[in-house]
């Protein structure tokens, strides 16, 4: 299948609905059908102000980035921002071209790089 990486960064104190932005965000897709998302936790970044952060004890909470992507169709990622400009959830995000599929060990062929099977 051809479709979408989607990753969206919020800030891991951003709340929307009193619930972290980023449990919102994959609730929301799962609640659109999408098939799996994770949200990863930054060690370290910094962002369009350049003001670099780390995850350490004294670090202010909220001060790093929470990275949320999905592997989905277009129309899978469309519907998604089109829900996230709707409910006014301020966020950075990348939408990557990606080929994907799921690898059948029964199969008597690997999946193929060339010909996307």
């Amino acid at each position: 299948m051809t479709g979408s990486f989607l990753r969206l960064y919020v800030h891991e104190g951003q709340r929307h609905h009193h619930r972290p932005a980023w449990q919102w965000l994959l609730e929301q897709a799962n609640g659109l059908g999408i098939r799996g998302g994770s949200a990863f936790r930054a060690m370290a970044g910094f962002g369009r102000h350049h003001k670099l952060s780390e995850a350490k004890f004294f670090e202010l909470a909220g001060a790093l980035a929470v990275e949320v992507e999905f592997i989905v169709t277009d129309q899978e990622a469309q519907q998604l921002l089109d829900l996230i400009h709707l409910e006014k959830i301020p966020l950075f995000y990348a939408r990557i071209p990606a080929r994907f599929g799921l690898i059948d060990p029964n199969s008597p062929r690997a999946p193929s790089i060339a010909t996307g099977e």
